[in-house]
């Protein structure tokens, strides 16, 4: 059972959100916060897997709850939720300790993904806000290190991937099925927002996953 804490300042929206967590299997909102403050408070009480934070309500922001909640409450797993895909409010929520950023106007089911996922270790950033941050890395000079879009076995396929691997061979290595294998290059052109081969290799190369050399 993952338990849900769910911190909006609109009843309405967490209604709505409530109603599509209670519809789904093995999921229980076990506490409502209306403000970061709040959501602090219960999270001692309820003793949540995962808590649903609202980026901007009254009093303290989102992310600063999500950076308190690290700290007092290093249990829990933050999905921020947001109508802001931007860049910079993706990175502030990462720093801060979020476990994932979900867009509000995600489908229903993406909600479900990220819980899951959270759940697992791995972190979850909507589809669109992963183009946007990694669009935003890969544009910088330098080379700059991209945020941990991946979990440690997609970073682990990738690399096998950008250093010319085989299906065959990258399941040979790493003890896996070539299904597995081919499901995990799936997720990662989804997460990453790449649809071919070679735009993995320069994705690889210019966040430093692989030497230039290959």
């Amino acid at each position: 059972m993952i338990r849900v804490l769910l911190a909006d300042d609109h009843a309405l929206v967490r209604a709505g959100i409530r109603s599509l967590l209670n519809g789904m299997d093995e999921v229980e909102v076990v506490a409502e916060a209306s403000s970061g403050e709040e959501a602090i408070e219960l999270a001692a009480s309820s003793r949540p897997d995962v808590v649903l934070m609202d980026i901007a309500m009254k009093g303290i922001t989102g992310l600063e709850a999500a950076a308190r909640m690290r700290i007092r409450h290093p249990e829990a797993r933050v999905v921020i939720l947001s109508m802001h895909s931007g860049e910079e409010y993706v990175l502030q929520a990462l720093r801060a300790g979020a476990a994932g950023y979900l867009l509000k106007d995600a489908a229903t089911g993406e909600l479900e993904l990220a819980l899951r996922s959270v759940m697992r270790g791995e972190s979850w950033l909507s589809p669109a806000v992963s183009r946007q941050v990694v669009e935003g890395y890969v544009q910088r000079p330098g080379g700059e290190q991209a945020p941990e879009l991946l979990t440690a076995r997609q970073r682990e396929v990738l690399r096998l991937v950008a250093s010319g691997k085989s299906t065959k061979e990258i399941a040979f290595l790493l003890n896996l099925s070539v299904k597995t294998v081919e499901t995990h290059r799936a997720q990662i052109m989804d997460r990453l927002g790449i649809r071919d081969v070679a735009g993995l290799v320069r994705y690889a190369l210019r966040t430093g996953l692989v030497p230039p050399d290959g």
